[in-house]
């Protein structure tokens, strides 16, 4: 689909889908701690889908967009939790280099493989999330504290691999992982926020370079990054993330984490149907 080819009231409407996505995924990372990238990838697949962008790009397009939007609001982020003092500084600049060698890598894959296997592997870790959010427990646990060296090392790097496929910021996998090592949530997501730039920055970057020749690719791209989505979902998603934190305090969160996992499992199935369908 050529965007700037089409009349102004379907522009109209690729904006206002992009800006409600930007709604969902900052309610989304506000409410329940994880990064909004859970949500705009599929939002943006299916957006991308009706306004006829091509199956070869458009899973490349929403991930490589997502990472993009993760660096601006991960930095408003972690700015905050720095603050805070929850942060765990030594952990998050340990795992710097094993985060971006684990990037590196799963920008390398996504650059091999095409666009059906990304979708799969997307509904695929979606419907672990969904269940790890639907029936983990707070008493779970791995150990009292983080492993040492290289496991530490190991997990950032698995951490870095799997974000990147998925298109999503650190806090969806971090902040299972700490907690399973004996941190609390509220130190997970303030480090989660440091590992999601640690991870989106690189991952952008990659997708930018391996979709820069791509031809089927919408205009008003940079390599596999759409600046339309870009400019449409950050401004949302950062007025509304505040709004789900505050939102966090007041509402059944383990009801409303539920119903997430319920929602983001069917998302993840109906990916994978139409994959296996076709």
């Amino acid at each position: 689909m050529d965007l700037t080819a089409v009349d102004p009231s379907t522009f109209a409407l690729f904006v206002i889908a992009l800006a409600g996505a930007g709604v969902l995924a900052g309610l989304v990372a506000g409410l329940f701690g994880v990064g909004g990238g859970i949500v705009i990838v599929p939002v943006l697949f299916y957006t991308f889908t009706a306004f006829g962008i091509s199956d070869a790009v458009k899973m490349h397009m929403a991930v490589g967009t997502s990472l993009a939007t993760i660096v601006v609001t991960s930095i408003r982020s972690l700015r905050a939790h720095l603050t805070s003092g929850e942060v765990d500084k030594e952990l998050l600049t340990g795992w710097i280099l094993p985060v971006i060698a684990g990037v590196a890598a799963g920008t390398a894959v996504a650059d091999m493989i095409d666009g059906t296997a990304l979708t799969v592997i997307f509904g695929g870790l979606a419907l672990l999330v969904a269940a790890n959010m639907g029936f983990a427990k707070s008493s779970w646990k791995l150990a009292d504290d983080m492993p040492p060296r290289p496991g530490r090392d190991i997990i950032g790097a698995v951490i870095g691999f799997f974000s990147t496929l998925m298109g999503i910021g650190g806090g969806t996998f971090g902040n299972t992982v700490m907690t399973l090592y004996g941190r609390s949530m509220h130190q997970a997501v303030a480090t989660s926020a440091g590992l999601g730039l640690i991870i989106a920055v690189p991952g952008a970057l990659g997708f930018i370079a391996s979709g820069w020749s791509e031809l089927a690719r919408p205009p008003l791209s940079i390599g596999y990054v759409n600046l339309v989505a870009f400019a449409c979902i950050v401004p949302a998603t950062m007025i509304m993330a505040p709004i789900g934190a505050r939102l966090a305090h007041r509402l059944p969160r383990q009801t409303l984490k539920r119903g997430f996992a319920a929602f983001l499992a069917l998302v993840a199935l109906r990916m994978l149907y139409g994959v296996f369908a076709a």
